[in-house]
């Protein structure tokens, strides 16, 4: 009974509104079946790429914040490399300026040791920027042409409406208003897809800045810790190395100063000057003397 009520009540539903998607799908036929199709994969992939590099730029951050807090505590850059993960985007840096300044000696023809490290530090960097990178080629292409697409759809729909009307013979406007707005549900679908795209490309391409900036300003401290053997750290570092170590400083030490006179130190001369001569008084243990 249940069922024969909803079959009987689904194409009334139908004939009450037939404009829509599926509407718009079927009577589009199979070009603007396919446009939806792209337009659909492609905002599938582009969330995949956004979320997907969103962990990837997390992790390197994540990173980061441990170089900061222990690296360059370390007693050299072989130690500081085994606190660091092994698939670290800094560890791929200080091993690949280890191996460049093992590599440095066994040149045949003579380079200065500077530029063959910071030739070969710059290069381990531009890998990582290219592999944080990856992907936002496809987010740029998806806000530029998904509009277009969707616009390509619309043209379509449009077409094939209003030569249904012709050959209908009804110019109505119940007959043109609902085949040409359904068709513009492409043009809609293409904003969609493409306005994300292009916020989570210029999301990711900050990051990727910030991100750039850090491992450029790690790069250079690494190229000066191993172009000085060790002797030059980041200034943090050496402060915090300073503060682990310093001894305590002494009191300074008390003074006496006399009217025109100068002053001297307890166990050294203190010499005063005084009206028509001067007196010299010696430390502790010290004989006085005094001049008329």
């Amino acid at each position: 009974m249940i069922t024969t009520i909803l079959a009987a009540g689904a194409p009334a539903a139908a004939e009450a509104n037939p404009y829509g998607l599926g509407a718009a799908l079927r009577e589009g036929g199979l070009i603007s079946q396919s446009v939806f199709t792209i337009l659909v994969l492609m905002s599938i992939v582009s969330f995949y790429i956004l979320f997907s590099k969103l962990f990837e730029q997390q992790k390197i951050m994540n990173q980061a914040k441990r170089v900061r807090q222990s690296f360059w505590q370390s007693n050299n850059l072989r130690e500081g490399s085994a606190k660091l993960e092994k698939n670290s985007a800094y560890k791929q840096l200080v091993d690949d300026g280890l191996a460049a300044q093992d590599q440095h000696s066994r040149l045949t023809d003579p380079i200065e040791a500077h530029d063959w490290l910071h030739g070969s530090l710059a290069r381990s960097e531009a890998s990582i920027n290219s592999k944080l990178g990856g992907g936002l080629a496809f987010l740029a292409t998806t806000g530029a042409t998904a509009p277009f697409i969707g616009l390509f759809g619309t043209v379509i729909g449009i077409y094939r409406a209003l030569i249904k009307i012709g050959s209908s013979g009804q110019a109505s406007i119940d007959a043109v208003a609902g085949p040409v707005g359904e068709a513009l549900i492409m043009t809609a679908l293409g904003l969609v897809v493409a306005v994300p795209a292009v916020l989570a490309y210029n999301w990711l391409q900050r990051r990727n800045k910030a991100i750039a900036e850090d491992l450029s300003a790690f790069s250079t401290d690494v190229l000066g810790f191993l172009a000085s053997n060790g002797a030059v750290r980041p200034s943090a570092a050496t402060a915090a190395a300073l503060n682990k170590g310093a001894p305590a400083r002494p009191a300074p030490a008390a003074t006496t100063t006399g009217i025109g006179g100068s002053a001297g130190t307890a166990g050294g001369t203190v010499a005063t000057g005084t009206a028509g001569g001067s007196t010299t008084a010696g430390a502790a243990g010290g004989v006085p003397k005094s001049n008329a």
